[in-house]
């Protein structure tokens, strides 16, 4: 390329960042010789030793009658179980009708077993007989055996309410070779369903074979999933159990314990151990999900994929009140302790602090059972009154409230973050609202208008406002960051506050952001202090740069989640004896049997500078999920640092087909065509990139760039003012200007923008 110096000196960037920008990727130029990852620093204990202290739900059953027949009939009590023959066999025994998503799918039964005969791994048809069943109610799923230990499973699932067969993954059709296929990692049993559905579940892979021996205290979620190792309680009440002494060997959880402990498997979020136990916190074993940038949450709060109750819970009012879910559900069969709104009613009908009474029919401006039509409680026994009589459930409670998504194609889920409906986020950012879930036929007008009469000046609340700022900042607008900052600043509970710090994250070099984000390093809450390290993580980009004591300081963490944080953070350039060192690579081995694992141990190795390593783990997930596009984009990375750009092209390239709407793919597919010398390549994908992401400012700029250097002047001046508009705070792009500008003999503006430019880059250095 014949270019003028000043774009050679912004363009070579392009190289730079291609090298070294990656998602969650930090490359620090440390040369030191990479030290091999440690064993993981797990208890050295057998099977046997581990399970020791486990007594076994039955042995609850002869003191605890009650409890164990309302958990042994359970969701909980049926969570796992090896195949019942007669009561089983019934949805085998006659060929059933499958639908079109299951037409390659047949079942039945031989000699004694079930099977199921449909597409396996190798795109042929072919019959696995079942092992297990897993779930209860509304459908059941079956697992068969694989090699290597493992159990996986099928799609073919069972509803029971129906009585008919159905694909859980609906009209996606995966196909043999797939992540997501029922041969796939994705549908591995030892590692997405095994410890949620089992007791004291030991995942035991073998990275270096890719085999499992996993094995459990009991099958399904015992009491002791609940309770902890019960054998010392056992053996105490044997001896003592009469004597009228305390027994010190029963653990007394607290709230937040009995929360956390349902929280291990009632949330989305990723081990950092895989060895939880009851009565242990949550954020020593886990990394929350929680609202951030991507669909996985509204930004509102409500969930949008399988996202389960904890984090939306703890967002709640309801949570921030004191309320956990002993206070609304049996914790023994798991079912709500009161019918309809006597749940709610049981604190909002008076008489507890900070509990607002609520006539339901006055508040909803529905017919509610159990209501007469002037709002007066008629009774309190919902058995007396006839349904008939009460036909619209408008006004329950939960139908606002907490609305329901279906899952898995027939599993309704209540969402657990108790949010407001307001059809005004659903006409400016498509939030959905509990109004127009229910009245499908009406608009969204009508919905804001109804809500607007009933409730009026009450609708502009702080919720809305904060869901506001964060629909904004997810589309990349810069206008967020002050509010957000305020946000944190604020009163908001702990939750919301991670939230906004996850929200933050694309600005965290921002002077202003980075002094907010340090402060809350500290924060009394380990969830906003593990968000607010990972937020700074980008940030601690290279050794030069000197590492703030406050991101240091948290190595020596109280709580494992932001101790591993902040060794990720400074993985670069840690020395692996550090206690917190070891805990990530023990995090990492967790991990390792999944490809976001192996891109994981791949960023490891990237930052501290052996990228043979780190090409073997991405080559590994690209293989175990090839239609991944952010595994290709971080292996297109890779290939570039080891200046292999036709392979780092390559897979750009197929990144953009895996995932046409990301605009940093394109951006990188730019970047890639640059290097090649293909102009037009360049500015076709740049040009894509802004219209996918009209707030990517180095896109822009790097377009004004491209742009100048084809002789298009004026677009690319165009260009430059849109990158300043969106990154008004780097001097590169004045200096660009500049140089096109004086080229063009505009000296008062190329003056002018020389001066930003100075002015920006005097800033920067002090």
């Amino acid at each position: 390329m014949n270019l003028p110096s000043s774009q050679k000196k912004l363009l070579a960037g392009f190289a730079f960042i291609a090298a070294v920008v990656a998602a969650g990727t930090i490359f620090d130029w440390d040369t030191r010789k990479t030290d091999s990852l440690l064993p993981p620093d797990l208890v050295n204990e057998t099977q046997t030793q581990a399970f020791s202290d486990f007594g076994g739900s039955t042995s609850c059953r002869e003191c605890h009658e009650e409890a164990y027949a309302g958990w042994s009939k359970s969701n909980h009590g049926l969570a796992e179980r090896q195949v019942d023959f007669a009561a089983d066999q019934p949805a085998f025994q006659k060929p059933q009708p499958m639908g079109d998503d299951l037409l390659d799918t047949t079942v039945g039964v031989h000699s004694g077993k079930l099977f199921v005969c449909t597409t396996g791994a190798g795109g042929s048809r072919e019959t696995n007989f079942i092992e297990r069943v897993i779930g209860n109610d509304p459908l059941l799923q079956f697992l068969v055996a694989f090699p290597g230990g493992r159990l996986q499973t099928l799609e073919a699932s069972w509803d029971i309410h129906r009585q008919q067969w159905f694909d859980s993954y609906g009209r996606e059709h995966r196909q043999a070779g797939e992540w997501g296929h029922w041969t796939g990692r994705g549908m591995n049993w030892n590692s997405m369903c095994a410890a949620c559905h089992n007791t004291a579940l030991r995942k035991n892979y073998d990275e270096a074979k890719d085999t499992y021996h996993t094995t459990m205290a009991e099958l399904t979620v015992g009491c002791e999933a609940c309770h902890g190792p019960l054998k010392a309680h056992n053996d105490w009440q044997k001896q003592f159990g009469k004597s009228g002494k305390s027994d010190p060997t029963l653990p007394k959880f607290s709230p937040k314990q009995m929360l956390d402990t349902c929280g291990q498997c009632h949330s989305r979020r990723a081990e950092l151990t895989g060895d939880f136990k009851p009565g242990d916190n949550f954020q020593d074993h886990f990394d929350l999900d929680t609202v951030d940038g991507s669909d996985n949450y509204y930004p509102d709060g409500q969930v949008r994929e399988e996202d389960y109750e904890y984090a939306a819970f703890l967002g709640s009012r309801m949570h921030a009140a004191g309320v956990t879910c002993v206070n609304c559900h049996n914790p023994h069969t798991a079912k709500v302790r009161l019918p309809g709104n006597w749940l709610c009613l049981q604190c909002h009908i008076g008489g507890y602090p900070n509990a607002p009474v609520i006539n339901p029919v006055a508040h909803s401006h529905h017919k509610v059972r159990g209501y007469d039509s002037d709002g007066k409680l008629v009774g309190t026994d919902l058995n007396k009154y006839n349904v008939k009589d009460f036909p619209e459930t408008g006004g329950e409670c939960v139908n606002c409230h907490m609305p329901q998504t279906v899952y898995m194609q027939r599993h309704s889920r209540h969402d657990h973050g108790l949010t407001i409906p307001d059809p005004l986020l659903t006409k400016q950012f498509n939030i959905p609202n509990a109004c127009n879930r229910c009245h499908q036929d009406k608009s969204v007008d009508w919905a804001l208008e109804a809500t607007e009469k009933w409730y009026g000046n009450r609708m502009a609340r702080s919720t809305r406002q904060r869901a506001q700022t964060f629909a904004q900042a997810r589309t990349g607008d810069a206008a967020a960051v002050e509010p957000l900052l305020q946000l944190l600043a604020g009163n908001e509970t702990p939750y919301w506050k991670a939230t906004a710090i996850n929200l933050l994250e694309p600005w965290a070099a921002v002077p202003s952001v980075q002094t907010a984000l340090l402060a809350n390093v500290k924060y009394t809450n380990a969830l906003v202090r593990t968000k607010a390290i990972r937020a700074l993580a980008a940030t601690v980009q290279s050794p030069t740069m000197p590492v703030p004591v406050e991101l240091r300081a948290r190595l020596n963490d109280e709580t494992r989640s932001v101790r591993i944080a902040a060794a990720w953070a400074l993985r670069g350039n840690l020395e692996s004896t550090n206690p917190a060192a070891r805990e990530l690579e023990r995090c990492l081995n967790q991990n390792a049997d999944q490809p976001t694992g192996q891109m994981q141990k791949a960023a490891f190795y990237v930052a501290r500078n052996d990228l043979a390593q780190a090409l073997e783990h991405y080559r590994k997930a690209e293989m175990w999920d090839p239609n991944s596009a952010p595994i290709r984009h971080d292996l297109a990375i890779t290939y570039a640092m080891l200046n292999r750009n036709r392979e780092a092209l390559e897979q750009l390239q197929e990144a953009v087909r895996l995932d046409p709407n990301e605009a940093e793919y394109h951006y990188k597919l730019a970047l890639a065509w640059h290097e090649t010398g293909n102009l037009k390549a360049t500015i076709s994908e740049l040009e894509n990139a802004v219209r996918l992401d009209p707030h990517h400012a180095r896109a822009w700029q790097d377009l004004g760039l491209a742009l100048d250097t084809n002789h298009d002047v004026d677009k690319a001046l165009r260009a430059l003012d849109e990158a300043e508009s969106i990154d008004s705070a780097n001097p590169e792009i004045p200096y660009a200007k500049a140089a096109i500008l004086m080229r063009l003999g505009r000296t008062t503006e190329a003056r002018a923008a020389a001066s930003r430019a100075l002015k920006l880059g005097t800033a920067a250095v002090k």
